[in-house]
């Protein structure tokens, strides 16, 4: 009989943990940085990430690098969720097969995460995607749009990488989900500024165009937007927009933490918060899912442990020295919850 008392007893603390775990779900990001295959792609600069090339990049350092990252993205989240995310977007990832290595990883294979992903004309053949938890998001609809530069100095056309679009439902609630990587501050951050302007222009109407068409959805932008919180272009997107009046503004609540001097990468020993996480504001007020916390995903393990950087991201490697780390940032998470 005690037997059966226990063993009903562990019936209702699994499904009750299971129960109070779908009403809370972890939307994330994670830069891989230069998780490229070992193959040379003759449309694109990966020829650093071969075997031949400058970084030596085998297959065995492959397999390294996507052990280490499956690790940290089993773990974001749980601590609140006590499950891996339901959605991650990541970037620099150069291509479909290097996911599929990482969602076969044995720790990431029991949530059956699906891919979605374009090839973008990125010069060196990194792309944005997203993953997700078939059993927790429904899909419905993706499509990627693409950032058209040029180059002040030569007026050269630029490439760089895609916008994602990913439309589905989380439970019965209809959301859609961006996935971004602007243009990098090479060259300085002023210099640079109007490449990032450019891709919040672009951001910003789409967002306008969703909301236009399902008004009271939901909307999440996730990326590495190689911009602060406080900067001009990640203001177009949480200011309303004098050329769309109908533009509603996103809240960002990563502002705060960075405000309060908390970053996901670092560089001269300063703090940067580029990764980030903005949603609309019905996240805040609505019955349905509501935003219960913002964070940086920063454990000990993914600080270097020594020397000039110790405290910085642990780096997989740098200028071609491995270090069998992980990434140069630290991945951003947010928790929604419904009560």
């Amino acid at each position: 009989m005690n037997s059966f008392k226990n063993l009903l007893f562990l019936f209702f603390v699994f499904f009750g943990i299971q129960a109070s775990a779908q009403k809370t779900v972890t939307i994330a990001f994670y830069n891989l940085e230069n998780l490229f295959d070992t193959e040379n792609d003759p449309n694109t600069f990966d020829d650093d990430y071969t075997p031949k090339g400058r970084h030596h990049w085998t297959s065995t350092l492959l397999t390294q690098k996507i052990d280490n990252l499956a690790k940290v993205i089993v773990e974001i989240g749980k601590k609140e969720t006590r499950q891996a995310p339901s959605i991650l977007g990541v970037a620099e990832v150069e291509n479909r097969v290097v996911l599929e290595k990482l969602i076969a990883h044995p720790l990431l294979k029991p949530f059956q995460y699906k891919i979605i992903h374009f090839d973008s004309p990125d010069a060196r053949g990194i792309d944005v995607s997203l993953l997700y938890r078939p059993a927790l998001f429904t899909l419905e609809a993706a499509k990627k749009y693409t950032l058209k530069l040029v180059d002040p100095s030569t007026q050269n056309k630029r490439t760089t990488r895609d916008q994602l679009l990913v439309s589905g439902f989380i439970g019965s609630e209809e959301v859609a989900v961006f996935v971004n990587h602007w243009p990098s501050r090479r060259g300085g951050q002023k210099r640079s500024e109007a490449g990032r302007i450019k891709a919040a222009t672009l951001q910003q109407r789409i967002v306008d165009s969703v909301q236009r068409v399902c008004p009271d959805g939901k909307i999440i932008i996730v990326g590495d937007f190689n911009d602060n919180p406080t900067n001009k272009s990640l203001k177009l997107l949480t200011k309303k927009s004098d050329y769309r009046p109908l533009f509603q503004p996103l809240f960002n609540p990563m502002e705060k933490l960075f405000k309060n001097g908390i970053g996901s990468l670092a560089y001269r020993d300063r703090w940067f918060l580029f990764d980030q996480i903005l949603i609309s504001k019905n996240f805040k007020t609505d019955k349905g899912l509501r935003i219960v916390k913002a964070a940086v995903f920063n454990p000990p393990y993914l600080k270097n442990p020594e020397g000039k950087y110790k405290g910085y991201p642990f780096r997989n490697q740098i200028k071609g020295n491995q270090l069998f780390g992980y990434s140069d940032h630290f991945p951003v998470y947010i928790i929604l919850a419904k009560k």
